[in-house]
């Protein structure tokens, strides 16, 4: 991968360290994905960015906060040696991110040293079957219970489930609507949360359904006050949905880095791919499209670290464009192999699924492009 885009105004020497600091781990860690055992892949991945130290910066325990601009560094560089690496690290940030951006003092110490370590793995417990893209629709209840709540509802396509040790819950205690929602910290262990049995992708991943049957928890479990849960489920992805541009863009790079090689390898009619004018111009399509994306996820990034509130609409462009384009760029990158590129295994075949998912989770293109045009017809 090019370091140039590092000098790029965008970041300051600590982020130009620490490019070359998870490069070098993604580089020597010794650890393969396996398509037929992903949670187990996937724990190995947490325990190893645990160990080395990486995971401090997308659970910060210390009283900074999340520096969006590292966290985008370290999924465009997993991103590009493994998409079960990526996620392995987005869901530990993901995940807890809740209890980061807007836990109390307790509920930190409990969470966040175990989750920055990869002793403890969190889910971000947000989807329903009826409530995807649409997060005010959910039907999760939350139900005051004498000292606490008993919370009642199955959440879907949770990420983790089955490995999570703890769930970050998003239930409804008031009204129908946004308002009527508030977040709370479940335990795996509690009596009622039971994962269901693994959903299989084509890329594949820790998986799952998650019923929670009379959950009983104390009050100190839930995050902030009962009605915030809408602002924390929108806030924790304002700061994690550009990095989901920035895992695309680490995909896209690889699958462009094979089809440059490719292209000056590969002959053809005498001469090498790259000779011919359709080649030349899918590589300059795709470079050009993996720098414009890189720009927009790093300026979202930079606006927030440099202390703005919101960047909902940054990240949403950063999200849309950079995914959408990493797939384009995939999908020429399978052209360019021709037969080896559709052959399963193969480098550029797995990253053409291994992209695929990152234009819906998070908050889907179509849900990116309605917010960008709300923002544009209310300024």
């Amino acid at each position: 991968m090019s370091a140039g885009r590092y000098d790029w105004p965008f970041f300051g020497d600590e982020h130009r360290a620490f490019a070359e600091r998870v490069a070098a781990f993604a580089r020597d860690v010794e650890i393969e994905d396996d398509e037929a055992r992903p949670a187990e892949t996937c724990t190995a991945w947490v325990r190893a960015l645990g160990a080395a130290g990486l995971l401090r910066c997308c659970v910060p325990n210390d009283g900074k906060s999340v520096d969006v601009r590292t966290l985008c560094v370290a999924r465009e560089h997993l991103g590009y040696r493994s998409a079960l690496g990526d996620f392995a690290f987005a869901m530990q940030g993901l995940g807890i991110g809740p209890v980061s951006l807007f836990g109390n003092a307790e509920q930190r110490a409990r969470y966040l040293g175990r989750v920055a370590t990869g002793e403890l793995i969190p889910a971000f417990a947000l989807s329903e079957r009826e409530a995807g893209s649409d997060v005010a629709a959910l039907q999760t209840v939350a139900v005051r219970d004498g000292d606490g709540y008993a919370i009642d509802g199955e959440k879907m396509w949770i990420s983790n489930a089955g490995l999570a040790g703890v769930y970050l819950v998003f239930a409804r205690t008031g009204g129908p609507g946004a308002r009527g929602l508030s977040a709370f910290a479940v335990d795996a262990e509690t009596p009622g949360v039971e994962p269901g049995e693994p959903i299989e992708t084509i890329a594949p991943h820790p998986l799952a359904a998650v019923s929670f049957r009379g959950v009983r928890v104390p009050e100190r479990a839930r995050i902030g006050a009962e009605g915030d849960g809408f602002k924390i489920a929108m806030a924790t992805l304002d700061v994690f949905r550009s990095t989901v541009g920035a895992a695309a863009v680490g995909m896209a790079r690889r699958a462009f880095d094979e089809s440059v090689v490719h292209a000056r390898e590969r002959k053809l009619f005498g001469a090498p791919l790259g000779a011919l004018q359709l080649t030349q111009s899918s590589l300059a399509h795709m470079a050009t499209e993996l720098d414009a994306a890189s720009l927009l996820i790093y300026r979202a990034a930079w606006t927030k670290d440099n202390g703005a509130a919101r960047i909902t609409r940054e990240a949403a462009m950063a999200k849309w464009f950079a995914t959408e384009a990493a797939s384009r760029i995939c999908d020429r990158a399978v052209q360019l192999f021709g037969g080896l590129g559709v052959t399963r295994g193969s480098i550029v075949e797995r990253l053409y699924r291994d992209v695929r998912a990152l234009r819906i989770y998070e908050g889907a293109s179509e849900v990116q492009q309605l917010v960008i045009a709300r923002s544009v017809l209310e300024a």
